[in-house]
C-alpha cells in the first residue's frame, strides 16, 4: 500500500470560498494595518478617532502623533467625554503580542461605539518607520529593513 502525504499546511483543509470571504472580510471591517492608519491620519479627515490604550507610563515613552490616550481600565468612567459616538475608533497597544487594543476596542464595542484595531500596534507604527510623538517631541526613526517592505514604508499589499 501507497501511504498518501498529506501536507502540513493542510491538515485541516481550507474552508469553503463563501466562508473563506466572510471570515476575510469580517477581518477587514475590524482591523486596519498602520499603513492605513497613517495615510488616514496624514489626510487631515481620518474619519476617526485612534485610541492609544496603553498605561501613562508607555504613553509617556512615545505614542503616534494625534493619537488619543485613553487606558482600557478607563474607558468605562472616561469613553463619553472623550469620544463622539457618531465618530469610529480605532485602538492600538504595543503589538501582536498584546491583546490590549482588543480589550479596549471590545469595551468601547460594549459602550457603543463603532471600532476597529489597528493590527502592529505601536511596534509596527516604529517599524515602517512612522512618526513617533515622546518626550524630545516627534521623531522618525529609519523604517526596520528586516519587516518593513521593501523600497516603502507602505505595505502595497
Amino acid at each position: 500500500m501507497s501511504k498518501t502525504l498529506i501536507s502540513a499546511a493542510l491538515r485541516v483543509p481550507p474552508t469553503a470560498p463563501a466562508e473563506a470571504a466572510a471570515f476575510f472580510a469580517a477581518r477587514l471591517a475590524l482591523q486596519a494595518d498602520v499603513s492605513d492608519v497613517r495615510a488616514s491620519l496624514e489626510s487631515g479627515d481620518p474619519g476617526f478617532v485612534l485610541i492609544d490604550s496603553r498605561e501613562d507610563e508607555a504613553w509617556a515613552q512615545g505614542h503616534v502623533p494625534g493619537a488619543v490616550h485613553l487606558p482600557t481600565a478607563e474607558i468605562p468612567a472616561r469613553a463619553a467625554n472623550l469620544l463622539n459616538p457618531a465618530v469610529p475608533v480605532i485602538t492600538y497597544c504595543w503589538g501582536p503580542g498584546c491583546d490590549g487594543a482588543t480589550r479596549a476596542a471590545l469595551a468601547l464595542a460594549r459602550l457603543g461605539y463603532q471600532v476597529k484595531e489597528m493590527i502592529g500596534g505601536i511596534e509596527y507604527w516604529i517599524r515602517e518607520g512612522f512618526p513617533v510623538e515622546g518626550p524630545n517631541g516627534v521623531v522618525r526613526r529609519a523604517a526596520d529593513p528586516l519587516t518593513a517592505p521593501v523600497g516603502s514604508a507602505h505595505c502595497a499589499c
